[in-house]
């Protein structure tokens, strides 16, 4: 519905009328895409310390990556049935995991189940309903830029993922909004006034040590997993665009 102006009149540019008039667009988490009402035919999910740095790692490998955001056992189950390899529900450096640095041996022609239900939900949702889904991070903004431009007949949409607080809320984190404004500022067309806010943050000279020093970094140092705060920061170090090609609900090398 078209905003009205004080004369009566419709206007088309209003801020009410919401994103469809941008090219460029940006939203946070799952629940802020299911793609309707956008007009987006391309959608970029981007989450830089795990989900979408392990899915550009393993289709560089050559693997097929489904993302499981459901029950764990039927993740199992359906690895079991299709003859997949089922990566851990929680990051881990000795076997396939959320982890990046523990897919960089991965067989060429794996099948992949990864588990996340944050980031998974949101590839899934955006695949119901988008005709292309990339994965996106740090790692390849560049290559997933250029390529979401060469397909796209419409708005780009672009996602990110961020983190969840222990009571399941939507915890925005920086690293994915670096990563989503890095790849929105190659990208040519109307920005959003979030977009516009996301390549702000990206271009800022000051994010790059941000990064490192950011919560969800801190919190895989503690944990022991620095190797993949190295992995996720190496910025522009791939050419490996991962994507889900719709009604396909799996993720391939583009």
């Amino acid at each position: 519905m078209k905003a009205a102006r004080a004369d009566g009149q419709r206007c088309d540019t209003c801020p009410v009328n919401g994103q469809a008039s941008f090219d460029l667009q940006f939203a946070w988490g799952a629940a802020g895409r299911s793609g309707t009402g956008t007009g987006a035919d391309v959608v970029v999910v981007v989450d830089v310390f795990s989900f979408c740095t392990c899915v550009e790692v393993a289709a560089g490998r050559g693997a097929t990556v489904v993302p499981w955001a459901a029950n764990h056992r039927f993740a199992a189950e359906w690895a079991d049935r299709h003859g997949a390899v089922l990566a851990a529900a929680d990051r881990a450096a000795d076997r396939p995991s959320l982890s990046p640095c523990s897919l960089t041996e991965l067989a060429p022609g794996t099948q992949l189940v990864l588990p996340s239900p944050n980031e998974a939900l949101a590839s899934q949702r955006a695949a119901s309903t988008a005709a292309l889904v990339f994965a996106g991070c740090l790692r390849n903004a560049g290559a997933v830029a250029a390529a979401a431009a060469s397909v796209a007949t419409g708005p780009i949409l672009v996602v990110a993922a961020g983190e969840r607080w222990p009571d399941g809320a939507l915890r925005p984190a920086l690293e994915d909004l670096a990563g989503a404004g890095s790849i929105l500022a190659r990208l040519p067309g109307s920005l959003s006034p979030e977009a516009a806010a996301a390549v702000a943050v990206s271009r800022d000279a000051g994010v790059a040590a941000s990064l490192v020093r950011c919560e969800s970094a801190q919190e895989l140092v503690e944990r022991g997993f620095s190797d993949d705060v190295e992995c996720a920061l190496d910025a522009e170090s791939s050419e490996t665009v991962p994507v889900i090609r719709h009604p396909d609900r799996h993720f391939t090398a583009f």
